[in-house]
């Protein structure tokens, strides 16, 4: 209870604080473009703000979005990053989009096709069937592409170099699982789930359950905990309300 308490603690201290108090510690929410990875966000928002304040704020992320996903975002400034962890813990949303019947190595847009399947069997009523299968907690097998650490190492160093990694299944929990629309071979999903859960791996996941294959096309986080993106800066934004 502490942790959560934290958090609305903390958002009170940003307005007692003063607008610009960055040193003593603010959460900030941020929608991360297309293509750009968790640091490259923390590295705009110090300059921004080192322009602002002509000094360097301490900056952290609060869980990694995968450079060819979109959405929300939180950083922590100055103390505040102290406890980050609290931030990371949150429940997530994300909106899905995944197309059926052909699968990639990192399970998404980032390498080419490998493999095509046979999809026409796979009827509104049996996908969501199979969704129904994967709520509740369960064992996840983490993407290969992925910064999950393996001996020291990201496993995307290895997958990369073409070597062969097995990496170990994590314990995730996936409490709500919407089709939102279905027009094969493209189904969109909605997702409600714990930290730690790939939507990647989940896609990959769904192809198998389905006997045919599967990888994400888009991917969007629109909550984490109580923050949601309708709320969240662009960098835009941001940059205009401090410059």
């Amino acid at each position: 209870m502490r942790d959560y308490w934290f958090i609305g603690n903390i958002i009170r201290i940003m307005f007692r604080a003063g607008k610009n108090d960055f040193q003593e510690g603010q959460v900030l929410i941020f929608s991360k473009p297309y293509q750009w990875t968790s640091f490259d966000l923390v590295k705009k928002i110090k300059v921004i703000l080192k322009a602002k304040l002509n000094r360097n704020i301490k900056i952290g992320h609060a869980g990694t979005l995968d450079p060819l996903a979109t959405g929300l975002i939180v950083l922590c400034t100055g103390k505040a990053t102290k406890r980050i962890s609290v931030f990371q813990d949150l429940n997530k949303e994300y909106i899905a989009t995944i197309e059926l019947g052909k699968t990639t190595p990192s399970f998404d847009l980032e390498t080419r096709v490998d493999k095509e399947y046979e999809f026409e069997h796979i009827t509104k009523d049996l996908f969501k069937s199979v969704l129904t299968t994967f709520t509740g907690e369960t064992d996840q097998v983490p993407p290969v592409y992925s910064a999950k650490k393996y001996k020291g190492k990201k496993a995307y160093e290895y997958a990369r170099k073409g070597e062969e990694i097995e990496l170990k299944p994590s314990r995730i929990n996936i409490y709500e699982l919407k089709l939102l629309e279905f027009d094969l071979p493209v189904v969109k999903l909605r997702i409600l789930c714990s930290k730690g859960t790939y939507i990647r791996a989940l896609a990959r996941d769904i192809g198998k359950a389905l006997n045919s294959g599967a990888y994400l096309i888009a991917l969007v986080r629109t909550r984490i905990g109580q923050y949601e993106l309708k709320d969240a800066y662009t960098i835009d934004s941001f940059e205009k309300e401090h410059i």
